[in-house]
């Protein structure tokens, strides 16, 4: 920008336009806000009017609130309301897995798994109602293995879109969860031992923190 006397004889311009708009987790406020994803056309500007167009701009997110522009991959990372469901869904899936790995008739098991669950986000989950849960999806007569591997997918995906976004205590308290539920009964199965591997790779733990993990959840009095 050129100016003479303190007048602005000429610069750069942009004209932005809203394509859409949303809620978002702002960087700069550290929080859920309303966001515009903007492009823009910059424009050559002569005494304050324009007189050529200069090329794209954008397209950038815009927080309405601290008014901070960032780039659309901003979008990616996750608000915190979505934050707190994936972490829901997340604890029920592994409470789950672990349950039908130990087997779903032992009632500390299930109670256990019952506790984790509530303490996630679902106030009002009980013992029948994840019996009943597991019944359908694992109905009586289904191969162990085929059950299994139902079990492995839905881990995959309730964990796998949430392992970047969590800070390694994150991933532990959900293996740590899970563990405590495996434990509730007496020491880790092979098959509950092998269930909580693939939640530490899911969550993208290595195996010596995940075993390391487990094998102080397990030291660890009651």
């Amino acid at each position: 920008m050129l100016r003479i006397l303190g007048l602005c004889v000429w610069g750069v311009r942009t004209v932005w336009h809203t394509e859409s708009d949303g809620v978002f987790f702002c960087p700069d406020c550290g929080g859920d806000r309303s966001y515009r994803r903007r492009t823009g056309r910059r424009l050559l500007t002569v005494m304050g009017l324009p007189v050529a167009p200069r090329g794209q701009a954008g397209p950038v997110v815009e927080c309405s609130a601290c008014h901070g522009r960032h780039g659309t991959e901003a979008l990616e990372h996750p608000t915190s309301a979505r934050l707190t469901a994936m972490l829901r869904d997340a604890a029920h899936a592994v409470a789950l897995a672990v349950l039908v790995a130990g087997g779903p008739d032992s009632r500390r098991a299930r109670r256990a798994a019952a506790e984790a669950v509530r303490e996630a986000g679902f106030p009002d989950c009980t013992e029948e109602e994840l019996r009943a849960l597991l019944a359908v999806r694992c109905p009586e007569g289904t191969p162990a293995d085929d059950c299994g591997n139902r079990l492995a997918e839905q881990l995959r995906d309730a964990l796998g879109p949430l392992a970047g976004h969590l800070a390694l205590q994150g991933c532990e308290h959900l293996l740590v969860q899970g563990a405590r539920i495996a434990l509730s009964d007496g020491p880790y199965l092979p098959a509950e031992r092998e269930t909580l591997a693939a939640v530490g790779r899911c969550l993208m733990m290595s195996p010596e923190h995940t075993d390391s993990t487990l094998e102080a959840v397990a030291r660890t009095p009651s």
